[in-house]
């Protein structure tokens, strides 16, 4: 029985950002659109209508107006979105230049920073010019490797003013996962800080920067902002330099926007390192901010007078998501730490001080508050509060009733999902149809969005493998060194040619139009909501002589994921609790806190196909209670009986 957990009200209706653009497309196109899903279905058959009014209504700033919305959207890959138009990313985000609040900073240790569009404005522009001096040109890569900083976002805003290339990892990975992805894209600066603050503890990354700076040569300068120190030694770090001796000393400058092709990429986001290294998916500048202000103007009716809110850093896409809250002109509030310190109300104290409206954070994080019984609503005043936005992993029905229970019964449970991949999402939602325990509202404007069945023909109310069957904006340009497109292809377009296959399995729902979510089907590992590669597992346990071979796998557990690695151990070995703990100490140390896993069991054997590649999958459905599809493809099937055997115990 489907739970209905809150409807819109009329005058919520009226007020929503969605219910403006339904009437101006209704007036553009002379059409009768009077509800989300006659919105959605002309949004998916009119493709071309759909993003030419988003275009519109979003006000997009460009010097030269496009020629064609698109070429071919049944071209998957290779779509040309608004060829002809010339814009710039940051000139969009940094449209408002007056003295509302554009970011509220808080740290864990109430550190804080406040600063205005005017101000934010003029700090771009000086530190644009500090890198145009240096060299910086569009197309170069600028990098990241920071706290979830005001500095963090500047240097973003200022690398895409030029039209260089963003990409950014946080401060809590180890330096070797962080130099596997951006040394693979030869940025020539790096922007880091000399620590950053977590469960109360002061930790030094300046160490881990100098390792990072040694191992790529193009740098030419790796800009340090002060944060847990005044001024840090900076002698063992190649070309370092204090950001506040970086940034130039003018005011009043003007920022020169490059103006370019709607295509120009704008970020590189790394994919979880599965099957090796991390892969360098590029974006585009105008299919990012295109999505990005459809998801936030009429998926999340952010408007100026907003405080938005998102628990994140800045290696996860919502970062970036968050951040382009700037082009709707909203107040955004940046957090660095652990949501939970000192206490478990952190944030929900902040919520209540800094009256924010929209908040946003993962479902490992609300499944934490339920089990420990916590009632934010009771302790707090949520009375700002008009939205949560949940992503990361799926949320349970329990965890919906949970929200509208014991936060707060009147307001819009914004659920949303899809990924790293396209910046933004497969399925969202909307704050003029009912929310249901379980189920995320609907699919997003303009996504094409079924699940196929292993035929590959759409099915509902039956889990499926989730698809998208038409190019949207903001899917990948193409893969970093990938000239072929032969790593873009494999990780997509696979398994049903001309269809994206994003490696979820949804059911779609016939009667309201939702859709759940029950986890990845492929072999990306999901605690607490955050991706991490089984390759990263694997790069570390390697190096142990006494594991001869190893397999990682996900459980879903307790409303979360969990991590299990099964080690096959050399001859004459044993599985001590020693071992482990050294196990541990290296996933935690030179990957992050998050590649360790739960369990660690010997097995005798792991699964393999014909030409010698580990069978993720087929562990992860034995152990999460799912058919084995694959057994005839396997070079060793009979390694999956041990599986199925301790079952039972992993149950438990």
């Amino acid at each position: 029985m489907k739970k209905l957990l809150w409807e819109p009200t009329e005058e919520r209706k009226k007020q929503a950002n969605i219910t403006r653009f339904i009437s101006f497309v209704n007036n553009k196109y002379g059409l009768e659109i009077n509800s989300y899903k006659q919105l959605y279905n002309w949004s998916i058959d009119k493709l071309s209508d759909f993003w030419a009014a988003m275009w519109e209504f979003g006000e997009i700033k460009a010097s030269q107006g496009y020629d064609a919305v698109v070429d071919d959207p049944a071209k998957l890959p290779g779509a040309k979105w608004f060829s002809g138009a010339k814009l710039n990313f940051a000139e969009n985000l940094l449209r408002f230049r007056d003295d509302r609040t554009a970011y509220i900073f808080k740290g864990e240790t109430q550190k804080s920073a406040r600063m205005t569009y005017a101000e934010l404005y003029d700090t771009v522009a000086r530190l644009a010019k500090s890198l145009r001096e240096t060299g910086i040109a569009p197309g170069d890569r600028v990098s990241g490797y920071m706290p979830n900083l005001i500095e963090t976002v500047i240097a973003m805003l200022a690398t895409a003013s030029i039209g260089a290339i963003w990409s950014s990892c946080a401060t809590d990975i180890g330096a070797r996962a962080a130099l596997e992805r951006l040394g693979q894209i030869e940025p020539k600066v790096l922007f880091t800080a000399d620590g950053y603050f977590y469960k109360g503890k002061k930790f030094d990354s300046l160490s881990n920067a100098a390792e990072i700076a040694k191992g790529i040569p193009t740098l030419k300068k790796v800009v340090v902002v002060s944060y847990t120190e005044d001024k840090p030694d900076l002698s063992q770090v190649p070309n370092g330099v204090h950001y506040s001796d970086f940034l130039s000393g003018e005011s009043n400058l003007e920022i020169k926007f490059e103006q370019l092709p709607f295509d120009h990429p704008v970020f590189i986001m790394f994919s979880s390192g599965t099957t090796g290294k991390p892969k360098c998916m590029v974006q585009g500048a105008g299919g990012i901010l295109i999505n990005h202000l459809k998801e936030l103007i009429l998926h999340s009716d952010l408007k100026r007078e907003d405080i938005i809110f998102y628990v994140t850093t800045c290696s996860w896409m919502m970062w970036n998501w968050l951040n382009s809250s700037l082009a709707a002109g909203a107040t955004i509030v940046l957090y660095d730490g652990n949501p939970n310190y000192p206490d478990s109300g952190a944030m929900w104290k902040l919520i209540q001080d800094e009256k924010i409206t929209v908040f946003g954070t993962s479902a490992s994080y609300l499944h934490f508050l339920k089990s420990e019984g916590i009632k934010p609503g009771e302790a707090y005043d949520l009375s700002s509060l008009k939205e949560i936005s949940q992503t990361g992993s799926a949320l349970s029905a329990e965890g919906f009733e949970y929200v509208y229970r014991d936060i707060k019964s009147d307001l819009h449970f914004n659920s949303i999902a899809g990924g790293t991949d396209i910046n933004g999402c497969f399925a969202i939602g909307s704050p003029i149809i009912p929310v249901y325990a379980g189920e995320l509202q609907a699919p997003g404007l303009g996504m094409k969005v079924l699940a196929y069945d292993d035929q590959g023909k759409p099915v509902f109310d039956q889990q499926g493998e989730l698809v998208c069957e038409a190019h949207a904006p903001s899917m990948p340009l193409y893969f970093w060194n990938d000239p072929e497109n032969e790593k873009y292809k494999n990780a997509y377009f696979n398994v049903y040619p001309g269809v994206w296959r994003h490696g979820d399995y949804i059911v779609v729902h016939g009667d309201t139009g939702g859709i759940t979510f029950y986890g990845r089907s492929d072999a990306v590992l999901k605690p607490s909501g955050v991706r991490i590669g089984t390759a990263e597992i694997y790069n570390q346990v390697e190096k142990f002589e006494e594991i001869a071979d190893s397999l990682a796998i996900g459980q879903n557990w307790q409303e979360d994921q969990r991590v299990i690695l099964f080690v096959k151990l050399a001859a004459g070995y044993n599985l001590t609790d020693d071992l482990k703990n050294r196990i541990k100490k290296a996933l935690r140390d030179n990957a992050s806190p998050r590649h360790v896993p739960s369990l660690i069991i010997e097995v005798p054997d792991i699964p393999y196909t014909m030409n010698m590649k580990k069978v993720e999958s087929s562990v992860t459905n034995i152990v999460n209670g799912l058919p084995v599809t694959n057994r005839d493809a396997l070079a060793n099937p009979e390694s999956l009986d041990y599986y199925q055997n301790i079952l039972p115990e992993l149950q438990k």
